[in-house]
């Protein structure tokens, strides 16, 4: 078992007084029997008034609602985690779905139908062309050396942007100009996933890394696949690797832009401008 404490900061200046109205906070890591939350805590300048749910995927969401105007807005989670998956290769696969290709069963497929819908086009195209840059059909391999496979490709192909917009880029712009963010990358191998016939969803989390292009201090994205027998398992393709106890998922979705960590809106002037700040760190 090894503790990390993860501190994120996030600082909105204002032009001017504004009022805010209810922002969507996704900070709280998903607990499960690798992730256990040893302490929280959430400080929010101007005070707010918290209300804590499940969203439709398990993550847990806080919306905190104000009553005072400002110029200012300061979000500060501090938590400390357990974290127990420093075996992620322990796994094993239903023997139906060891190699691929294989077909979910029917009673999977009525929940996991969203998460393998693809609004990228099949066939040929820039998407194609990566699929069989690590599949041809008729060729025996393992689903898990496939979507690994795909993992490594991707990382090998593309290199690392940092963007501070926005949204996540399509399939084709990353593909075209070689190049992407955490986000891009992790939703490129969704749709690589999908149209190979996988359920796959989007991870938004952190990473303990030492500070590099891939972690100056933000947030990090990468994607999870249900592999049956073994459930949803996390594969970074910025990295090139299976996700293990260095990353710590906040929440999933099956669409990237669902699940920002605030969310939010302010009636004012327009002018803001925005700090974020990211430690992760090794607990003794």
């Amino acid at each position: 078992m090894q503790r990390y404490k993860i501190l994120h900061r996030t600082y909105y200046n204002f032009a001017g007084k504004v009022w805010l109205e209810p922002h969507t906070l996704r900070l709280r890591p998903r607990e499960n029997h690798e992730l256990r939350i040893e302490s929280s805590e959430l400080k929010i300048t101007p005070a707010a008034s918290l209300r804590w749910f499940r969203d439709v995927e398990d993550n847990s969401v806080a919306i905190a609602t104000f009553d005072t105007h400002t110029d200012q807005l300061i979000i500060e989670s501090e938590i400390i985690i357990q974290q127990y998956n420093e075996a992620p290769l322990d796994f094993l696969v239903a023997d139906y779905a060891i190699d691929y290709p294989f077909n979910y069963k029917s009673e999977d497929l009525a929940v996991l139908s969203p998460y393998m819908f693809s609004s990228e086009q099949q066939g040929t195209g820039p998407l194609a062309d990566l699929i069989a840059a690590v599949w041809q059909p008729g060729e025996q391999i393992q689903s898990y050396a496939l979507l690994q496979r795909l993992c490594v490709h991707i990382q090998q192909t593309l290199a690392y942007a940092l963007r501070e917009e926005p949204g996540v880029q399509s399939v084709e712009d990353t593909l075209s100009i070689c190049s992407g963010s955490c986000r891009d990358q992790a939703y490129l191998f969704m749709q690589a996933a999908r149209h190979l016939g996988m359920a796959t969803r989007f991870v938004s989390g952190y990473l303990k890394a030492e500070p590099s292009a891939f972690n100056y201090g933000s947030t990090h994205a990468w994607a999870e696949v249900f592999l049956p027998g073994a459930g949803w398992k996390g594969f970074d393709p910025t990295l090139g690797l299976v996700v293990g106890n260095d990353h710590t998922a906040v929440a999933v979705s099956r669409l990237p832009e669902a699940i920002p960590p605030v969310e939010g809106s302010f009636i004012g002037p327009p002018a803001t401008s925005l700090d974020v700040g990211v430690w992760v760190t090794e607990e003794y």
